[in-house]
């Protein structure tokens, strides 16, 4: 079986986790019993070792012409380092900047007007690799949809973990259909992470009969993505990803002054830690008031590595079997808004009948 060929585009935090997370697994195969921090092994014969990076894109003055092992540990990269990494014979590429630079992080990201862009698509071209997997900073619209159209010309499996709607609007999926060409998307979900617990309440909520009448969810954190979303104009489509997914679980939407989900500022100091404050209040039998309150502190970009490498499997999977268009079941499972929207478990359910090849998509 071959491996499995992936290009990566953001070479921020969620890409060192990833990068890390190969070689941290490389040893994991199916005899492994169960490991901690893996949702699977082994998918349809492919471990985490298959992975093989075969090209690396960004913008970064900083990182351009370094070895993908060395830029994934460059500042202003701040995540925990918790695998050395061999040298990988990929050098960082700069990619065009289109709209992936916000104001607020022109300072951290050094942008070199004087160095000129590679042709990505030719280089892409080249290489062919299985899975391009988009980890740009959030508000990345135009730079996103770049890529995904050089996807669909070239024939690559797209990932797209950041919240620009791709596999879940109906249109660019149907074009990654007819060209039987995966899409996973859209806007990763963490492993354990704010919006997967503030779900999971929020279900329980109703499956327990109770009436959740208003919830919040706020976010502080010291990475360059919290940074980049002072910009509040980039923060558009997080905010409508996160709260639809919250929103998806409950049998009647709350009125928008009811719920409010979103990063709420930047502390520096936190770094890669990420805090979550989370209330639901509702009311249960007699109409008696309930309230929840939860805080919740991870590593942030480890946090979605063990999903991804799940997503990239999945879609190197749909290529062996020639699938395309969004594949709204590890979509559903892997993502915050992905084409159709299910409960966790049904989501985890399809998906593992997606794995075992009883469903297409």
């Amino acid at each position: 079986m071959k491996g499995i060929t992936v290009a990566i585009l953001g070479v921020g935090n969620c890409a060192s986790s990833l990068v890390q997370g190969v070689t941290y697994y490389k040893d994991v195969d199916d005899s492994s019993p169960l490991v901690p921090g893996l949702m699977h092994n082994v998918i349809q014969g492919y471990s985490i070792s298959d992975i093989k990076f075969v090209a690396a894109i960004d913008v970064d003055s900083k990182k351009i012409g370094l070895d993908l092992s060395k830029a994934v540990f460059t500042e202003p990269n701040c995540t925990v380092k918790f695998s050395d990494v061999s040298p990988l014979g990929v050098d960082v590429v700069k990619g065009p900047v289109l709209d992936g630079v916000a104001e607020t992080t022109r300072e951290k990201f050094s942008v070199d007007p004087k160095q000129k862009p590679e042709d990505v698509e030719s280089l892409l071209r080249n290489i062919k690799p299985d899975v391009l997997v988009n980890y740009l900073p959030v508000g990345s619209e135009e730079a996103t949809r770049f890529y995904a159209n050089v996807c669909l010309d070239l024939g690559i499996g797209f990932i797209n973990a950041i919240p620009v709607f791709i596999a879940s609007d109906a249109s660019w999926a149907k074009r990654f259909e007819e060209k039987k060409i995966p899409v996973i998307g859209d806007d990763i979900k963490s492993q354990f992470g704010a919006t997967i617990v503030h779900r999971t309440l929020a279900r329980l909520f109703v499956d327990r009969g109770v009436k959740l009448e208003n919830t919040y969810q706020l976010n502080v954190g010291g990475n360059t993505d919290f940074l980049n979303m002072l910009e509040r104009k980039r923060l558009k489509s997080k905010k409508i990803s996160k709260t639809q997914s919250v929103q998806s679980q409950l049998p009647a939407e709350l009125p928008d002054e009811d719920i409010h989900i979103g990063p709420s500022d930047y502390v520096p100091w936190l770094r890669d830690k990420k805090l979550c404050f989370l209330r639901l209040q509702g009311r249960k039998f007699g109409d008696i008031p309930i309230n929840i309150e939860v805080r919740l502190e991870v590593e942030d970009s480890p946090n979605s590595a063990g999903v991804m490498v799940d997503a990239i499997r999945c879609a190197r999977i749909a290529l062996d079997r020639g699938v395309g268009g969004a594949l709204l079941s590890p979509s559903s499972y892997f993502m915050k808004s992905p084409l159709q929207q299910y409960p966790d478990s049904v989501a985890k359910e399809r998906t593992e009948d997606f794995i075992r090849g009883e469903r297409e998509r």
